[in-house]
């Protein structure tokens, strides 16, 4: 970028690759993002269209009232814990698939590495197809050219450069520059034309229908901050203070995973907008308007590259010596080729699947990191292949037990997850265990098994460090 001036140089985001981190450590020199980096990042993470349309899964099956006190509930909590899990990746700089090492063991950490390579790249073809068909919708009103998989794909070249960018470069060069600050816009014209256009304070008066019980809707709203529990430590590795990066996480992604929730309650109470993602493109352009569509689509790219750039540091975990760009081409291609054949019809589904798998599992690394290990971690080894979390030929069995554990209670007390796939599994569950959903008994349940049992079988055994040198 020779040819551009020192002014032109100011204004246009940065597009020279960084160097790859792949999953060792971050240097110290790097870690170099603080409190408003990460208030920016998360923030705009808790932006977009997917955010919006899971909003609409509140209603009408609860009321107006309700669904608002379980958005402000799950987001609070969701966003308390995602930050909690980026406060391990802060203090070892270290991705989060590394960091489940000391919980599961190195290989156990794989099964984590696959659930969580699928969901991200299950993520990544949500986002593709959304933005594909928001485009077209556009276009198509717009020119009468209809083309979703041209439009899929200039988006997914635009979120395939982005993944290779890297996390400093496209928050401090793209996001803090200009792409949050047109989001945040675009949704205050939302929320405006929402409030002017539709009388809400009728709505309030009106109960929900029944058909989702408060603390499920709950669970729905947890699974949107939980879904980044799996990337939030890829990111937060960077952060020059830890205690900022806690306190820009929580802040950033409960403002706007609120927001966006409820504006998308109010859309379908209100301008009645489709819960099919295909329609839903559309029902928003014609409540809000054809730019404000090609805003938050522009947006979007934004979730879309956190997912895939994730997916291919996570997989580095299994795989170290595969280059991360290739990984990320390859991850991008492939979700490309899916989403224009996929047609999306479990996505409230998909988000409590999360869920189930997940909460337990964080519910166990924030008892290792925070209560058996006392907030330390051996970071070397982490990357030794027979030191202090080997364990057993590479897993730890306790680890494994607790997370089943906490997977069983989170499908016992939610059962909507397996119902959607096996019908009879509700009623096999009485009325009384499914009072409060499953997010927080699977989370407490896995947590205190896994403390009792670290703190027991962990301290007991008292590992010492392995002499052999790391694995290249």
């Amino acid at each position: 970028m020779a040819f551009l001036t020192d002014t032109q140089r100011g204004i246009l985001p940065n597009i020279q690759a960084p160097p790859e981190w792949g999953i060792e450590p971050v240097p110290r020199a790097q870690r170099i993002l603080g409190f408003m980096d990460y208030a920016v990042l998360w923030g705009d993470l808790g932006i977009g269209l997917l955010v919006l349309l899971a909003g609409t899964f509140l209603v009408p099956g609860l009321g107006l009232g309700d669904a608002l006190l379980a958005i402000l509930i799950g987001s609070l909590l969701g966003a308390l814990l995602l930050a909690f899990i980026g406060v391990i990746g802060s203090d070892n700089a270290t991705p989060t698939m590394v960091l489940l090492r000391p919980v599961l063991g190195v290989r156990g950490s794989y099964l984590a590495t696959a659930l969580n390579a699928l969901q991200l790249i299950g993520w990544t073809i949500f986002e593709f197809v959304v933005m594909g068909v928001a485009a077209n919708a556009i276009s198509q009103a717009l020119f009468g050219i209809s083309n979703f998989p041209l439009w899929a794909a200039i988006f997914a070249a635009i979120v395939i450069l982005m993944g290779i960018g890297g996390p400093v470069g496209v928050v401090r060069q793209w996001l803090e520059r200009f792409a949050v600050w047109i989001a945040l816009g675009t949704g205050a014209w939302l929320t405006y034309h929402l409030l002017t256009t539709y009388n809400f304070a009728q709505l309030f008066t009106k109960p929900g229908d029944g058909s989702l019980p408060f603390w499920i809707g709950v669970d729905l709203v947890i699974a949107m901050p939980i879904s980044w529990l799996p990337l939030v430590a890829d990111y937060n590795r960077f952060a020059r203070q830890t205690p900022r990066a806690f306190w820009g996480t929580f802040i950033g992604f409960a403002i706007t995973n609120i927001w966006f929730l409820v504006l998308g309650t109010m859309a379908l109470l209100g301008a009645g907008v489709q819960q099919e993602p295909k329609e839903f493109a559309t029902a928003i352009a014609l409540t809000a308007g054809w730019l404000a569509l090609l805003i938050l689509l522009a947006d979007e790219t934004h979730n879309a590259w956190a997912d895939l750039y994730s997916t291919a540091v996570s997989l580095q975990n299994v795989f170290p010596k595969v280059k991360q760009r290739w990984l990320i081409i390859g991850i991008g291609i492939f979700c490309y080729l899916v989403a224009i054949a996929l047609d999306i019809t479990q996505y409230e589904n998909f988000l409590f699947l999360v869920g189930a798998f997940f909460i337990p599992l964080f519910g166990i690394l924030a008892a290792d990191y925070f209560i058996v290990r006392k907030r330390k971690y051996e970071t070397s080894e982490l990357y030794r292949a027979r030191g202090l979390y080997w364990y057993q030929g590479g897993i730890s069995i306790i680890g494994l037990i607790a997370w089943i554990v906490g997977i069983v209670v989170y499908h016992v007390t939610n059962p909507t997850t397996l119902g959607a796939f096996v019908d009879a599994w509700p009623k096999l569950i009485p009325d009384s265990l499914t009072a409060y959903g499953g997010s927080l008994p699977s989370f407490i349940v896995a947590f205190v098994l896994y403390a009792i049992l670290g703190s027991v079988v962990l301290r007991s055994k008292a590992p010492q460090p392995s002499t052999e040198t790391p694995p290249a």
